[in-house]
């Protein structure tokens, strides 16, 4: 079938079931070998969608990650296979660590045109005003909590008067785990310490006693539980968190105001690499497996993608509402603003590329 025939066929197709939900237009584009990738994420727009990036021009993308964090091993799927070329994008990845506030001025000021990052690390700073904007979650889990069972720690309300080691004082887990704190009745500023350690001490700060508790990521948290010593005392996944999303996606604004059909097309990318990485969990963790520690197998780190939810990643009004929802819960653990009104900074941080 030639290109002019295919495109007749969706735009057919489209106009016959009269709306397509995202993961079903991606589903029908791909079957038909299509992205649409420049254009508008209407029905009404398809052909204009399809006829955008004629094939061969890609346009050059500078997309900044942290190759370490295997929640974003959706980003190395779509280089691998072929994702963001179908949608007319030249991807670059520029790993910048686990350093997110220079990730996200590398996004501000055109140094990246993109990146995904972890939503409760990103947020305080685009109260701050950095010029990026949200256009889509990626998935949710990848924070945990865990203790030694030596310390005999089950539940969250045993964490009064504890310790919690944590690996930055703006660290995504010391702010979830202040808010299911807070949840729990327990003051997070008061009633628990938070102490920082470089990452690889944490283990070794719990077995000498230092801590009581610790307040990790995701795969180093996830390989902790490994070991028969350690338990989960909680999750970003659980005490109602259980639909949260818990890493997003930030385009520069720029682009966006400038370049709307190429943040759409890169949103559609990464959310389409997120349905791969659901179907083919192990594409992912083979992409991944450079960048994970040298002693893990594929099936080890496929075990870590399907304990966080990749089948989750929000847009539009859902995603304006649990952005909402993470503002008021970070301001009522004074990490937010008082002033900071969450309905209207979820507005003002999240940026439709797919509607509009």
């Amino acid at each position: 079938m030639n290109w002019i025939a295919k495109k007749s066929l969706l735009t057919e197709s489209a106009s016959l079931i009269g709306g397509l939900d995202r993961r079903a237009f991606l589903k029908t584009a791909g079957a038909l070998g299509l992205a649409a990738p420049l254009g508008a994420f209407s029905v009404g727009n398809l052909a204009a969608q399809t006829a955008a990036a004629p094939v061969g021009e890609l346009k050059k993308i500078k997309f900044a990650t942290n190759a370490s964090a295997i929640c974003l091993a959706p980003v190395f799927v779509a280089i691998e296979q072929g994702i963001f070329k179908k949608y007319g994008l030249d991807v670059e990845l520029v790993n910048f660590g686990a350093s997110t506030e220079a990730l996200l001025e590398a996004i501000a000021t055109g140094k990246a045109d993109g990146g995904v990052g972890m939503a409760l690390r990103w947020l305080k700073a685009l109260e701050q005003g950095f010029d990026v904007k949200i256009t889509a979650g990626t998935h949710g889990g990848c924070s945990r909590l865990v203790a030694l069972k030596s310390a005999g720690i089950t539940d969250l309300k045993q964490l009064k008067g504890k310790t919690i080691g944590i690996s930055d004082l703006a660290s995504p887990g010391k702010n979830f785990f202040s808010i299911l704190l807070h949840k729990e009745g327990l003051d997070p500023i008061a009633d628990v310490e938070w102490r920082q350690y470089p990452g690889e001490l944490l283990q070794l700060a719990a077995e000498k006693g230092e801590i009581d508790a610790i307040a990790d990521g995701d795969p180093k948290a996830y390989f902790w539980l490994q070991d028969p010593k350690y338990t989960q005392i909680a999750s970003n996944l659980d005490h109602g968190f259980e639909n949260r999303v818990c890493c997003i996606v930030g385009l520069r604004g720029s682009l966006i105001r400038d370049d709307l059909p190429t943040a759409s097309a890169l949103t559609r990318a990464l959310l389409e690499a997120q349905d791969l990485t659901v179907a083919k969990p192990e594409l992912a963790a083979k992409a991944f497996l450079p960048n994970a520690p040298k002693d893990k197998t594929v099936e080890q780190l496929v075990g870590v993608l399907l304990d966080q939810t990749h089948g989750h990643n929000p847009t539009g009004a859902d995603l304006r509402q649990e952005i909402a929802l993470y503002a008021q819960e970070l301001r009522d653990v004074q990490v937010f603003k008082q002033s900071t009104d969450p309905q209207q900074f979820a507005d003002r941080v999240y940026a439709d590329v797919l509607t509009a």
